[in-house]
């Protein structure tokens, strides 16, 4: 058997592909039935738009970790979770995935270890957006706000805004290796 899917690839990554990779997305989860779906957004911009344009589904925005920019600080403001969540979006703060407490020891010692070698790979060989699709869908998991071994869709970007959106099979961070990206939707090209 074959299947045939059509793929966006965006001539640049950024934020304008935002409400093109959203209704890209969305179109996919209605087209094969697909419930949960994972949004990562910084500041709220993108989790606003996504709370919109995935109604009905169980949506979950990623935010980064709170210090991930200085101590203390969460770049998504309360106001704009609020809101987010009024709309029926789950919002999620919580250690990267992939970096976690590695990070520390490559700030600290200059120490490349495993975890974050493989957010190397998967931004170097596919892109930013690929490797936070695949984090994001992971820590929604280790929360237990999507279920484990499910299709979702998962939507993430370069810097801001979102440009990249997979089909993926979820699993948890402790059963990395049972996660498949099943198809790209969309994503930027790379060159």
């Amino acid at each position: 058997m074959q299947v045939e899917e059509k793929v966006v690839y965006f001539s640049e990554p950024g934020e304008a592909n935002t409400d093109a990779t959203l209704r890209l997305a969305r179109e996919y989860a209605d087209r094969h039935g697909i419930r949960h779906v994972v949004v990562a957004s910084t500041t709220g911009k993108t989790g606003l738009k996504a709370a919109e344009a995935f109604k009905g589904l169980n949506l979950v925005v990623v935010t980064h970790s709170t210090g991930f920019v200085k101590p203390n600080f969460q770049e998504m403001p309360e106001d704009v979770r609020r809101e987010i969540e009024a709309k029926g979006a789950k919002v999620l703060t919580c250690t990267h995935a992939l970096a976690g407490v590695e990070r520390a020891f490559r700030r600290e010692f200059g120490l490349w270890l495993p975890v974050e070698l493989i957010a190397i790979v998967l931004r170097r060989v596919f892109c930013e957006g690929v490797k936070v699709a695949i984090e994001i869908t992971m820590m929604a998991v280790d929360a237990g706000l999507i279920p484990e071994g499910e299709d979702v869709v998962a939507v993430a970007g370069t810097g801001r805004g979102a440009d990249t959106a997979l089909h993926i099979k979820s699993a948890s961070t402790s059963n990395f290796l049972k996660l498949k990206v099943r198809r790209v939707i969309c994503k930027p090209d790379t060159f």
